[in-house]
């Protein structure tokens, strides 16, 4: 196995490990506002659960590159040079990162805004929109990562 192969798959691991992190850390943030929030108002566990699952689109991202990338090594494996093998470590790298990164801090918009919600505000449509600023990274490094596999 070459070393530009193993740094594509290296870099494949990245791309859905780091932004399946980044998403269960950011559900699970949001998760623990929730139990917070149902202490005090049960009746809004809807927009609470809602605003819960909102970070884990970073790792379906994640996911998405991976197959966007993973269908184009078997074509290239026998013959994959360094270069490629470069561009799907940084095409995992930055998407993983991104991923995991724009999850957490997705999920503390969140959880703020269900802990609003909790203490009787409305909040929810302000929370989504302010929540979704974090996730337009996560799709610029999806779109990002299109664009390298459309280059290899």
């Amino acid at each position: 196995m070459s070393t530009a192969l193993i740094l594509a798959y290296v870099g494949l691991a990245l791309m859905v490990g780091l932004a399946g992190v980044g998403s269960a850390i950011g559900v699970s943030i949001g998760g623990n506002a929730t139990i917070g929030a149902l202490k005090k108002n049960e009746e809004a566990f809807g927009s609470y659960m809602l605003l819960s699952a909102l970070p884990g689109t970073q790792g379906l991202y994640g996911f998405a590159g991976f197959f966007i990338i993973n269908q184009k090594i078997p074509v290239l494996a026998a013959e994959m040079t360094i270069h490629q093998g470069i561009a799907i470590f940084a095409a995992g790298l930055s998407l993983g990162l991104v991923g995991l990164i724009s999850a957490y801090k997705q999920g503390q918009v969140c959880a703020n805004g269900i802990a609003g919600i909790g203490a009787g505000y409305d909040m929810f449509g302000k929370t989504m929109v302010l929540a979704v600023f974090p996730e337009l990274y996560a799709i610029v490094a999806f779109a990002a990562t299109f664009i390298i596999s459309a280059g290899l």
